[in-house]
């Protein structure tokens, strides 16, 4: 039996491996070009707005698209969605490579080249967190989807340099390496990941799918839709402050190039290393998933608040490496409440509202931080930090996993 469990122990590595890489093609999409913003916007010779529109494009479409891909993974299958979808995100990154490359004024090309992209990651990135629930049971999931978060996260650290780097060859050249990074992911998936179980002819129909989808959030929306917002506060907070990071350090502190990279990076190591620690930790207890929830909150409450009181140089990256670490603590807890929390029948149609919202707000925090930029900048740290307390008072009053578990329990 021993060897059995190492067999099974061995795929499972496998598996979060190739999975992981999924996530990288949706952060390397955006993360990677935040330190590239300023450089594109000086080539194109467009405006700060327009160049936050190459990060909200992408992230619109796949808002649009992925309940759609969530439904067809839950029907027909996790990897018939996911690989396909690898492809188009590929084919996307191409685009806009290409435009780059041969058009004189590209900027409408490369948006082009965004919404394939954001099509494509709709289809791959979000489909990972049901796929984990599928494959893996109990403590497995909330380790593996803490492994997968912090992938995403380790991804975030390197882009920024990654892009950096790319970018002082050729300013377009992070467009080209989304294709390489998509076509590694599709074989991985393709080679490593197990073929899923076969689909039941007792397939059901989009209307009784729907009309178990409604039930779900009868039953259990207080908590799932308090989720669904964290998750999308966290996201605007994270791509918003990245943002004004980046174009603070070019336009404040003449900093650019690889150093802008790496600095940008240090507080995505914090969120990185925190957020393998918190999978690690919570386990299949719903009672720890919402401390490190609470705690992760709190820590973003007092992040902003200090940034309000002191952004100069040291004190912002301080406070910034404190959120951090909390964004870090929530991630993968919130992932892992909405895993546990709802049949794997459903699983992939939940877990896109909650992609969803999380590329809602990828998509409001660099437009809206660049308007507060051109106009009152001491208002981001306000709104930043009337957020980050919104969040926490969901976290508070509204997410109780007692109350998840015995309408669990009712539905056995």
């Amino acid at each position: 039996m021993n060897w059995v469990k190492k067999l099974s122990r061995k795929k499972g590595v496998k598996s979060i491996i190739a999975l992981s890489s999924v996530p990288l093609v949706m952060t390397l999409g955006n993360s990677m070009l935040i330190p590239v913003l300023p450089v594109i916007e000086k080539k194109l010779g467009i405006s700060s707005f327009q160049v936050s529109l190459i990060i909200t494009v992408y992230s619109i479409v796949a808002i649009l698209c992925i309940p759609i891909t969530g439904y067809l993974s839950d029907r027909f299958g996790r990897k018939k969605v996911m690989l396909p979808c690898l492809v188009i995100a590929g084919a996307g990154g191409a685009v806009a490579g290409a435009a780059s490359l041969w058009f004189s004024e590209p900027y409408a090309l490369i948006l082009a080249g965004r919404v394939l992209q954001g099509i494509g990651s709709a289809g791959a990135a979000p489909i990972v967190m049901p796929f984990i629930g599928d494959l893996f049971q109990d403590e497995e999931v909330s380790a593996g989807l803490g492994d997968i978060e912090t992938a995403n996260t380790a991804g975030k650290v390197l882009s920024p340099i990654l892009g950096a780097f790319l970018a002082s060859w050729v300013w377009f050249m992070p467009f080209w390496f989304i294709p390489v990074v998509s076509l590694i992911s599709f074989f991985l998936v393709l080679f490593l990941v197990p073929k899923p179980k076969e689909k039941s002819e007792e397939t059901k129909s989009l209307k009784e799918f729907a009309k178990n989808v409604k039930i779900i959030f009868k039953r259990e929306g207080r908590w799932l839709v308090s989720i669904f917002i964290i998750g999308g506060i966290i996201m605007f907070l994270l791509f918003g402050v990245l943002f004004y990071l980046s174009e603070s350090l070019e336009k404040t502190y003449k900093i650019d190039g690889i150093v802008k990279g790496a600095l940008l990076s240090i507080p995505l190591l914090f969120l990185s290393v925190s957020s393998y620690l918190a999978g690690k930790l919570i386990g299949n207890n719903k009672i720890r998933m919402k401390i490190c929830v609470m705690i992760g909150m709190i820590l973003l409450v007092l992040s902003f608040g200090g940034m309000w009181w002191n952004h100069s140089f040291y004190p912002l990256f301080l406070f910034m490496s404190i959120g951090g670490i909390g964004i870090g603590m929530a991630l993968p807890s919130l992932d892992a409440l909405i895993t546990e929390g709802v049949d794997k029948e459903e699983s992939g149609t939940i877990s896109s509202f909650y992609n969803s919202m999380r590329f809602i707000g990828v998509a409001l925090g660099p437009p809206v931080f660049a308007y507060m930029m051109s106009n009152a900048a001491r208002l981001i740290f306000i709104v930043s930090l009337l957020c980050s307390l919104a969040a926490l008072t969901l976290v508070l009053f509204y997410i109780d996993p007692k109350e998840n578990e015995n309408e669990a329990a009712k539905t056995v």
